[in-house]
C-alpha cells in the first residue's frame, strides 16, 4: 500500500469528524420523529426526499463554479460549516418542519461541499492511486460512522436511566456540533494546488456539452439504481418494526459501518487493478441480494448478517463509482462540473425515490419498499454490463 498525499490524510480526517456528528444523529432520526414528534414513515420520506433533493441542485452549481474560478477549496469550507451548524438545531425541534428545515441545510452544506472536494480529492493523487485515495476517504468517513454511533450509544445508556429518551435524543443532537467544528478546523490544514485552466468556459452549460458521452451513460445506470436506492433510515425502521430496541440499532448500525470501513481501501486498490466496472457490478450484486433479504428477516443472526451484507456493499460502491467519473473523464478539466452533475443528479432521483419507498410501504407492505429496490440493483447491473461497449474509460484516456 503506497503512502498518500497529506491532502488526502487531511481530507480524511475531515471527512471522519464529518460523519462522526451526522452518524450519531442520523439512526435516532427516525425514533425521534416518530416517538417524541409523533409522524409516521410517509413524513420520514418527504423530509428525507425533499431535504436531499433540493440541496442536490447546489452540488451541480458548485461543481462548476470550483472550476469556472479555480478555487475548490473555499466551497468546501463552506459547506462543511454549514452542516456543522445545522444538525444540532435537530435538538430543539418542537414539530417535524423544523427538523425538515435542519435536515434541509445540513444537505445543502453537502451539496456545497461534495462536487469540489471530490474534484480535490481526484487531483491530489497520480492516476494509479485514484481508487485508493477514493477508498481511504471513504474508510475514515465511515470510521467517523462507527465513532458517532458507539458515542450516542453510550450517551443513550447513561443519560436515560437520569434524563429519560426526550431529554437525551435533544442533547445527543445538540452535541453532535463539537465534532463538526473539529472537522472545519482540520480543513483549514488543506493545500489547493493552483490549477491554469484552459478549456473551462464562462457559460457554465456549454461545459456540460464537453462531458464524454460514456460519463452520461454511466449517469444514466446510476440513476436507475437510485431510484431503487431508498434512505438507509427504511431499513432503521423495518428492523426496529421487528422488535429490535433502539440501542441495539445503534450497535448493528456501528456494525455495518465497521465492514464498510474495514474493506473501502482494500477494494480500492483492487479496482485500481482490476477496474471500477467490475466492482460496481459485484455492488449492485450486494445490494440487490441486501434488500430482497432484508423482507425476510426472522432471527437476530438474520439481522446481523444484513447489516454485515449491506456494509460490504458500500465498500464496493461508493469510492468505486466516484472514482468511475473521473476514469470517464481522462485529462478533462471539467472534474467539479462531472461530480457537480453526478450529485445532482444522485440527490434528485432520491426525491422520488424516498417518495415512493414510503408509499410502497404505507398502501402495500414494508416488503414492497425493498422488493422495488432490489429490482432496480438487478436492472443496474445487466444496463453496466451490457453497456461494457460504451461505458469505457479507455476510450476517453486515448482521446487526452
Amino acid at each position: 500500500m503506497r503512502k498518500l498525499p497529506k491532502n488526502i490524510v487531511y481530507l480524511g480526517w475531515v471527512s471522519f469528524f464529518t460523519d462522526f456528528s451526522t452518524e450519531m444523529i442520523y439512526p435516532l432520526i427516525p425514533a425521534f420523529l416518530t416517538a417524541v414528534l409523533g409522524v409516521g414513515a410517509e413524513v420520514l420520506g418527504i423530509i428525507e426526499g425533499i431535504a436531499e433533493a433540493t440541496a442536490s441542485i447546489l452540488k451541480a452549481l458548485s461543481g462548476a463554479l470550483s472550476d469556472r474560478y479555480s478555487k475548490r477549496k473555499p466551497l468546501v469550507i463552506a459547506g462543511y460549516s454549514l452542516s456543522a451548524i445545522a444538525k444540532p438545531f435537530i435538538g430543539i425541534a418542537s414539530v417535524w418542519q423544523h427538523v425538515l428545515v435542519a435536515r434541509f441545510a445540513d444537505r445543502m452544506g453537502k451539496g456545497i461541499r461534495t462536487s469540489p472536494r471530490d474534484a480535490l480529492i481526484s487531483e491530489s493523487v497520480p492516476d494509479d492511486q485514484r481508487g485508493q485515495a477514493f477508498g481511504f476517504h471513504r474508510t475514515m468517513d465511515t470510521l467517523g460512522a462507527v465513532a458517532g454511533p458507539l458515542t450516542a450509544f453510550l450517551l443513550l445508556s447513561l443519560l436515560v436511566p437520569h434524563w429519560g429518551i426526550k431529554l437525551t435524543y435533544r442533547f445527543i443532537f445538540l452535541f453532535s456540533i463539537v465534532p463538526g467544528a473539529l472537522a472545519v478546523l482540520v480543513l483549514l490544514k488543506v493545500r489547493e494546488k493552483p490549477r491554469v485552466v484552459k478549456s473551462v468556459r464562462q457559460n457554465i452549460l456549454k461545459n456540460y456539452s464537453m462531458l464524454p458521452l460514456s460519463f452520461w451513460l454511466f449517469l444514466l445506470v446510476m440513476v436507475i439504481f437510485s431510484l431503487g436506492n431508498s434512505s438507509d433510515t427504511f431499513i432503521l425502521l423495518m428492523v426496529k418494526e421487528r422488535g429490535i430496541s433502539v440501542r441495539s440499532i445503534m450497535l448493528l448500525y456501528m456494525l455495518f459501518n465497521i465492514v464498510y470501513a474495514s474493506i473501502s481501501t482494500p477494494v480500492g486498490i483492487v479496482s485500481d487493478k482490476i477496474g471500477r466496472r467490475i466492482t460496481l457490478l459485484i455492488a449492485f450484486l450486494l445490494y440487490s441480494i441486501t434488500y430482497f433479504g432484508i423482507t425476510r428477516i426472522s432471527t437476530t443472526l438474520h439481522v446481523i448478517l444484513i447489516f454485515i451484507l449491506y456494509g460490504i456493499f458500500y465498500g464496493f460502491f461508493e469510492g468505486s463509482s466516484r472514482a468511475f467519473v473521473t476514469d470517464l473523464l481522462g485529462d478533462s478539466e471539467l472534474k467539479g462540473t462531472a461530480y457537480g452533475v453526478y450529485h445532482m443528479a444522485i440527490g434528485l432521483t432520491l426525491l422520488p425515490a424516498n417518495f415512493i419507498a414510503g408509499i410502497l410501504w404505507k398502501t402495500i407492505s414494508p416488503a414492497a419498499t425493498f422488493y422495488f429496490g432490489g429490482s432496480f440493483a438487478i436492472l443496474s447491473f445487466i444496463l453496466l454490463l451490457g453497456g461494457a461497449p460504451w461505458i469505457n474509460p479507455r476510450r476517453n484516456l486515448k482521446k487526452s
